[in-house]
């Protein structure tokens, strides 16, 4: 139950970022039942291709709490990693991470491949599809407006 808490947090921030003429993805880092790190895209708004959400609420976290080592937190994204934030994720050292919907396209985390069952020394334990027909769905709305 609480894992679907977080990422309702996370499809909050997905919202946001379609309100804002952005691809709807929202992520969220969680510490000891605390939301620590937040994160939305914003590479419209930022002409920054690194401006995913997994990377926005890393950088959260790691300001937050004043260290990069994210070895006691877990990661909650609508949409999962791309291979991009799928390094960020090992280099910040996250211990778990939730995604909701499949990105077929561009995943790596079992999409198209998938990073953590690579012999990295701090891989993520990972758990997909947590809500994953609301994360779908908002996507869905969203490319749907655009055509």
């Amino acid at each position: 139950m609480e894992h679907e808490a977080y990422m309702r947090a996370a499809l909050a921030l997905a919202r946001e970022a379609a309100a804002h003429g952005e691809v709807p993805v929202g992520c969220g880092v969680v510490r000891g039942g605390e939301i620590v790190g937040r994160g939305r895209n914003r590479r419209e708004e930022r002409q920054s291709a690194a401006s995913h959400a997994e990377m926005e609420a890393i950088a959260d976290a790691n300001a937050r709490l004043g260290t990069w080592r994210l070895d006691d937190c877990a990661l909650y994204v609508t949409l999962e990693p791309c291979p991009m934030c799928a390094g960020a994720i090992l280099n910040a050292r996250v211990a778990r991470v939730y995604y909701g919907a499949r990105d077929e396209a561009a995943g790596a985390c079992g999409g198209v491949l998938n990073l953590f069952m690579e012999r990295f020394a701090h891989p993520p334990a990972l758990f997909g599809g947590v809500l994953a027909d609301e994360c779908r769905a908002v996507l869905r709305a969203f490319f749907t407006g655009l055509r």
